[in-house]
């Protein structure tokens, strides 16, 4: 059963590895490489869109484990596999510590991997909780910085928003048809107060302003794998979850809070996009520029919540979700890659760079590019999308609408993004040679293969994104089939969202 392999696969690869800790790197890569191959199987056949696995836990609630594929969800595995696969070769294991250092990227990308999947809305909230508690300790464990009060505001910013989060399914599920995510339906009078709790329950968890001001300080304290999980894979949970959930369950209390929405998300591009030029320290930007570029994809989601025969939002979201999620991740290791040979990530301590590590100045100037939105790069197509989507379907006629002003305000932010970006990477690569980039040598293999992976699938996607809206959209990629045995596959229609 193709479906349980990206789940079980880093379960028991996390249980092997706290009895056999001097090969838990080994462990790991082999379990990450098996959910690698295991992701693109199922995500250039399309076959096995829709196709199901069920185990009945519970008869009253009717609660089941049930596993399924969507357009969406193949994409989002796709990435959570790939940034997986990285984050094995990303970052140092202090000594004696790589039980818990490998056993945690293993149980994030196992929850990260099963919310994606989960058709079961029981299931597709606790794989996301399983998912955040490896986060908070090796935060408050293996983190650097001020990590404990860092991992204590992360876990309370988190939990609260769990919790409300809990309370919109939970009421979903109560006025609706169950637990299944395939089915739900709730009447109109309810929809409107289990959008908010959706809204802010899932924003919570994706850095929406203003709940955002647990992301920058915990991805910079957080060891390079896990910030790399977390900002590129973890954190699109919440966006797929409105997507997948919120849309289905809440259509019309969706747009109700479409005002509201556009309000908040350009408190993300402009607020803290300005935050970000102001940082003085590259994980610290990093970690604010990716919240700053979640409002980019909530501008396609208001979008869509305004008028839903915008066709263009979800292929928007969702391609730059996985653009968003490949080129952070890179940076982050790459940034890792930087501390660790120069000891500092304060911007006015480094420069000269390049000369000293062409292929790391090459490498980061692509991810920064990505970020901007440099055409070519996944970034860009996704970016444009969801410029476009917000004037999809517009009558020039009737004038500007609230999505169309947000559009045009929301353009500033790939001017802040370039600000900062191509400042961080002046600093940092050119000018003159600082003491701490005398002694810096040129990246070893090894350290290129995490982000000449990612940089691969920036290019590719950017330079064929029909390769990813294809899959969103329902078209075929390939004729090859997928077998799934007849007892466990009870749905061959892809769910719609």
């Amino acid at each position: 059963m193709l479906l349980l392999l990206p789940i079980l696969v880093p379960l028991i690869a996390a249980a092997l590895m706290l009895v056999m800790k001097d090969r838990a790197k080994i462990l790991g890569l082999a379990a990450s490489a098996i959910t690698l191959v295991t992701g693109f199987f199922l995500f250039v056949n399309s076959s096995c869109i829709g196709t199901k696995t069920f185990f009945t836990v519970l008869d009253d609630p009717n609660i089941t484990f049930s596993l399924g594929m969507t357009g969406i969800s193949a994409v989002m595995l796709l990435l959570s596999v790939l940034v997986t696969f990285a984050a094995l070769w990303s970052g140092k294991c202090p000594e004696g510590k790589e039980a818990l250092w490998y056993s945690s990227i293993m149980l994030i990308a196992a929850g990260a991997n099963g919310a994606f999947l989960s058709r079961d809305l029981f299931f597709f909230f606790s794989f996301h909780e399983l998912a955040l508690i490896p986060t908070f300790l090796t935060i408050g464990i293996l983190g650097r910085g001020d990590r404990k009060a860092i991992a204590w505001k992360t876990t309370i910013y988190l939990a609260l928003g769990s919790l409300v989060l809990l309370a919109g399914l939970l009421m979903a599920v109560q006025y609706g048809s169950g637990f299944d995510m395939d089915s739900l339906q709730v009447a109109s009078e309810k929809q409107i107060c289990i959008a908010a709790f959706l809204i802010v329950g899932f924003g919570t968890l994706v850095s929406l302003f203003p709940f955002h001001s647990w992301a920058a300080p915990a991805y910079a304290s957080a060891p390079a794998p896990v910030a790399m999980l977390h900002s590129g894979v973890l954190k699109k949970f919440g966006l797929y979850g409105l997507l997948v959930v919120g849309f289905q369950v809440a259509p019309e209390g969706m747009q109700y809070w479409v005002p509201t929405l556009l309000v908040l998300l350009l408190g993300n591009i402009i607020w803290v996009g300005y935050v970000t030029i102001n940082q003085k320290r590259l994980d610290f930007l990093l970690g604010n520029s990716s919240v700053m570029h979640m409002g980019y994809i909530f501008l396609a989601l208001a979008a869509l919540a305004a008028d839903p025969t915008r066709t263009i939002a979800v292929p928007a979201a969702v391609l730059l979700m996985f653009a968003h999620g490949i080129s952070i991740a890179m940076s982050f290791n790459l940034a890792d890659t930087i501390e660790r040979k120069t000891k500092t990530l304060e911007l006015n301590r480094l420069g000269g760079l390049a000369k000293k590590a062409p292929s790391l100045a090459f490498l980061f100037g692509l991810a920064a590019m990505a970020s901007i939105g440099l055409p070519g790069l996944a970034n860009f197509a996704g970016e444009a999308l969801v410029f476009f989507s917000g004037f999809q379907n517009w009558d020039y006629s009737e004038g500007l609408g609230n999505v169309q002003w947000t559009t045009i305000i929301a353009i500033w932010g790939v001017v802040i993004s370039a600000v900062y970006m191509l400042r961080a990477f002046r600093n940092t690569f050119h000018g003159a040679t600082a003491s701490s980039t005398e002694e810096v040598k040129d990246l070893h293999w090894c350290e290129k293969v995490a982000p000449a992976l990612m940089a691969a699938a920036l290019l590719i996607v950017g330079l064929y994104p029909n390769l990813l809206i294809k899959k969103i959209t329902g078209e075929p990629l390939c004729s090859s089939s997928c077998s799934v045995p007849a007892s466990t596959a009870t749905n061959t229609e892809a769910p719609k969202h």
